[in-house]
């Protein structure tokens, strides 16, 4: 089992800097399986070490896996030199994780979205072959019916020629509806009501898997995934049943 300094652990946490984490444990904030360590070079075992700041347990894993209340008006990317994206919306110690979106959200769609610096757990959700159900809100300017359903149900065919694998739409007033796609593809939810006639004037994930938005998050708000959490993302359900959030 390989061994880490102190502070390069507390770093790897994104809590603090490298230089922060070492300020942390000179003033005796650190604790490390429940004593109060002398130096940062000290090592240990980031899956055995118990490590806290000021009381609270940090995470020693290199990946790091965020969910995020998206707000409207925010760019679902890395970095854009004229307008805020989502990692401009993390402290400081997180944007130096090299954390990225998992998949994007349209610039005024909100709601759910995952941040991770795990390439594979991003792939996995992402890739169509795993099926990993994602939920919307979808509010149209028209009257949704059992024609659009059986449409969805059916795999749509975009305007470009661009085919859709089957999706659910379940209807919850004439004019707002439950969509959930497998895949996603470029303004994907938009562009399948586009192709009913319908034009979409809001737009809000609420669940990815079986992992739902955190209520208590309000926009702009992220917190750190649960182990729990995190399996919950690839765990296979009818998305669109027992959900009747109708707000």
């Amino acid at each position: 089992m390989a061994l880490t300094r102190l502070d390069k652990l507390i770093a790897d946490s994104g809590v603090a800097s490298r230089s922060e984490a070492k300020a942390l444990i000179r003033s005796g904030r650190v604790t490390v399986n429940g004593r109060v360590p002398r130096l940062a070079e000290e090592k240990y075992a980031s899956e055995t070490a118990v490590i806290c700041i000021d009381g609270e347990q940090i995470s020693c894993s290199k990946n790091r896996y965020i969910m995020l209340h998206k707000p409207g008006g925010i760019l679902s990317a890395t970095e854009d030199s004229k307008q805020e994206t989502v990692i401009d919306l993390l402290s400081p110690q997180l944007q130096r994780q090299g954390l990225f979106p998992v998949g994007r959200l349209d610039k005024d769609t909100t709601g759910l979205l995952l941040l991770t610096n795990d390439g594979d757990f991003a792939h996995r959700v992402i890739s169509p072959k795993k099926r990993v159900p994602k939920l919307y809100r979808a509010a149209v300017d028209g009257v949704l019916d059992e024609a659009d359903v059986q449409a969805f149900s059916e795999g749509l065919t975009l305007g470009d020629g661009t085919q859709c694998m089957p999706a659910q739409l379940r209807i919850l007033r004439p004019s707002v509806g439950l969509v959930t796609v497998f895949e996603g593809k470029y303004h994907q939810v938009k562009r399948m009501f586009a192709s009913r006639g319908k034009h979409v004037t809001a737009l809000h994930r609420q669940r990815i898997g079986a992992l739902n938005l955190d209520e208590e998050l309000r926009p702009g708000d992220y917190r750190e995934l649960t182990e729990a959490e995190i399996a919950a993302v690839f765990a296979s359900e009818d998305i669109c049943e027992n959900d009747g959030n109708e707000k």
